[in-house]
């Protein structure tokens, strides 16, 4: 039952995608060909890291979904998380793995207070979190791009911020050759952050509380337990989680924030997380999957004549299929369940 909606929504997306591409006048037998092929050394590299910075993305969600909050503000939340942070780290006020450190410090503080404001306004003023963080997206991203070309250092047609210092580079781990990429070291923040999700969770009574509070704050508030304090410090959990997104690719590759900064992540994570059912294996899987569909879809423009944009639709539409399944299966469940009772008491009920 657990593993039948994903099925589900797989199967549903690669039949839409199918069509589309049938209806567009191209072969799907070479784009599934292209796409399933073997990778790359350097395509495998790409995914285990694009994979990473999802899943840290789809943590972030997940967090605020099992509070019941919708937290759409993951991607103005890194943001200008990362600008924070590679500001700082460039700005070497600390040198070495020290600097590293207190970046990662400052995402997860940036990060978190930014989403706070949502927190905030939800639980003081009733403000629907999905309307508050829309805004503080569109805030996040004007903010940052004023800042960057106000204060961020100008190369011809492009701005970024100081580039890191090489004592605060972290070297990856090369599994095939140099020219194949790395890597990069914090992948390992994805890690632990699965595993820290899972124990938070399942093992401590704040995690016992925001599953609570995430299916019935009446329920919670009966219990002892205060809503608009888990709703506030849900926020802030899930903004602190938000700002690390980044922070694999701007000490492993990027070395700033600028050109390199790869957006559109938080609403990545968002899909993944509804994929993956906001638990820790689910969402590794879902993370996976669009990081490969993303890696993978770079081979189409020189194996095919498909655009590589149609892995988008692919992604789109395995996300609406999963919700739909999730209830059709839940639906059915209760309806087996239901069976399996009234057989049992069937007996009971002409014995007496």
């Amino acid at each position: 039952m657990a593993l039948l909606a994903p099925l589900i929504a797989v199967v549903v997306a690669v039949l839409a995608t199918t069509l589309v591409i049938a209806a567009a006048g191209s072969s799907p037998g070479d784009f599934w060909s292209a796409m399933f092929s073997n990778p790359l050394p350097r395509i495998r590299v790409n995914i285990v890291n694009q994979a990473a910075l999802i899943y840290i993305a789809a943590v972030s969600a997940a967090i605020g979904f099992r509070m019941g909050l919708f937290n759409i503000g993951v991607e103005g939340q890194y943001t200008i998380a990362s600008f924070a942070a590679a500001s700082f780290a460039g700005a070497a006020y600390v040198g070495g793995f020290l600097n590293v450190i207190a970046a990662l410090v400052i995402a997860m503080v940036v990060g978190a207070a930014w989403a706070g404001i949502a927190g905030v306004l939800k639980t003081t003023r009733g403000v629907s979190e999905v309307i508050s963080t829309i805004m503080l997206n569109a805030i996040a991203i004007t903010l940052v791009g004023y800042l960057l070309n106000r204060y961020g250092v100008h190369e011809g047609n492009t701005v970024h911020t100081t580039k890191l210092p090489d004592s605060s580079r972290l070297t990856g781990f090369t599994p095939y050759e140099p020219r194949d990429g790395q890597v990069w070291a914090l992948v390992i923040l994805a890690v632990i952050l699965g595993v820290g999700f899972w124990v938070l969770l399942t093992k401590t009574r704040f995690g016992f509380d925001l599953r609570a509070s995430g299916q019935s704050q009446t329920a919670a508030l009966a219990s002892g337990i205060d809503p608009k304090r888990m709703i506030v410090i849900s926020m802030l959990l899930s903004g602190a989680v938000a700002g690390l997104i980044w922070m694999p690719a701007l000490f492993g590759g990027a070395g700033s924030y600028g050109t390199a900064f790869q957006a559109g992540l938080g609403f990545t994570g968002l899909g993944v997380a509804l994929l993956g059912r906001n638990q820790p294996l689910g969402m590794l899987f879902g993370a996976v999957l669009f990081a490969f569909l993303t890696a993978q879809s770079n081979t189409l423009t020189f194996s095919t004549d498909i655009s590589p944009s149609i892995v988008q639709i692919t992604q789109g539409v395995a996300v609406l299929a999963v919700v739909v399944a999730y209830e059709v299966v839940r639906r059915w469940r209760s309806r087996l369940e239901q069976r399996v009772v009234a057989q049992e008491l069937a007996p009971a009920g002409m014995t007496a």
